[in-house]
C-alpha cells in the first residue's frame, strides 16, 4: 500500500496544508484507514478506490473522519493526474459524503467544484472571547459547527495565539477573518479546529466555502484571492457561483514511501 504526502495550495514543498493520499485498488477497513491517519499524523489522510464513474474518497484527521476536505481533495486529484491513474485532459471525479465533487487541471492549477456554506450572523459564545482574547466584531455560525469570527484587522488574525482548550468547545472550524491590507489579496484567515485534533490548519479549503459567501456579502462581489496566515501559508482562488464554490490552487508532491502491513 503506498502513500503520498502532498503540499496542497502552495507550489513550495514544506509549505501549504499537508495531506497524505492513499490510493486502494478497493475499500479498506475503517478502522484501518483510521489508524493510517493517526500513524501520517497530518491534518488529513484521503483514501481513495476506483469507481465506474470516477473515485469514492474519504477523508480522517488523526482522530475521526470527516464530511468535508478541501485541501486532501486537491492534493488526492494532484495524485491521480502525476500518478497516471488519470489523464491530465480528464477531470477528476469524486464520490464522498459531501456529494460528487470535481477537480478540473489547467497547467500547473487545479480548480475544485464544492458546496457554498452559509453562515448565519448569531451571539458571540463566551468560549470563543476566553479561547481568542481579542475583540469580536462579528460572529457567523452554521449547524455543523462552523464559525466564523469577524475582526477589526490583519494584525489581529496574524499574532493570535489562541486558548486551543477554550475552542475545543466549538466542535467545529473556528475561522478567524479580516479583510487584508494588501492589495494582492481580498481578505486573510486562520483557521483551529482543536475538535478535531488539529489546533491550526495551515491552509484549509473547507473553511473557504464559508468565507466565499461571507465575503460576497460584504465586499460585492464573486471573485477573490485569499491568503491563509497559518505559519506554513497558503494562497487560494475563489470564485462564489450560486450554490458552489471554486477553489483553485496548486500542489506539489514531497514524499512517497510504502505501508508495512
Amino acid at each position: 500500500m503506498k502513500i503520498t504526502t502532498v503540499d496542497a495550495f502552495t507550489n513550495k514543498p514544506f509549505s501549504g496544508n499537508p495531506a497524505g493520499v492513499v490510493v486502494l485498488e478497493k475499500p479498506a477497513e475503517e478502522v484501518l484507514m483510521q489508524n493510517i491517519a493517526s500513524e501520517m499524523n497530518l491534518a488529513e489522510t484521503a483514501f481513495l478506490y476506483p469507481l465506474k464513474d470516477g473515485f469514492h474518497l474519504r477523508w480522517f484527521t488523526p482522530q475521526m473522519e470527516v464530511k468535508l476536505c478541501g485541501h486532501a481533495t486537491l492534493a488526492s486529484a494532484h495524485v491521480l493526474w502525476e500518478k497516471g491513474y488519470l489523464p491530465k485532459t480528464k477531470q477528476a471525479v469524486f464520490h464522498t459524503l459531501s456529494g460528487k465533487l470535481i477537480a478540473k487541471k489547467k497547467e500547473d492549477w487545479i480548480t475544485l467544484d464544492f458546496p457554498a456554506i452559509f453562515l448565519q450572523k448569531a451571539e458571540t459564545p463566551e468560549f470563543l472571547k476566553e479561547g481568542l482574547g481579542v475583540e469580536i466584531i462579528e460572529v457567523y455560525a452554521h449547524e455543523s459547527g462552523y464559525l466564523i469570527v469577524g475582526v477589526e484587522n490583519e494584525n489581529i488574525v496574524r499574532e493570535l495565539n489562541p486558548d486551543f482548550n477554550k475552542l475545543t468547545e466549538a466542535g467545529s472550524l473556528v475561522i478567524v477573518t479580516t479583510k487584508s491590507s494588501y492589495e494582492e489579496f481580498d481578505f486573510i484567515s486562520r483557521v483551529f479546529a482543536p475538535a478535531f485534533g488539529i489546533n491550526e490548519d495551515p491552509v484549509t479549503g473547507a473553511a473557504h466555502c464559508c468565507l466565499a459567501p461571507y465575503w460576497s456579502e460584504k465586499l460585492g462581489k464573486r471573485d477573490f484571492v485569499a491568503y491563509q496566515a497559518s505559519k506554513r501559508g497558503g494562497l487560494l482562488k475563489l470564485r462564489l457561483e450560486g450554490n458552489r464554490v471554486k477553489l483553485t490552487g496548486q500542489a506539489i508532491s514531497v514524499l512517497e514511501g510504502e505501508l508495512n502491513l
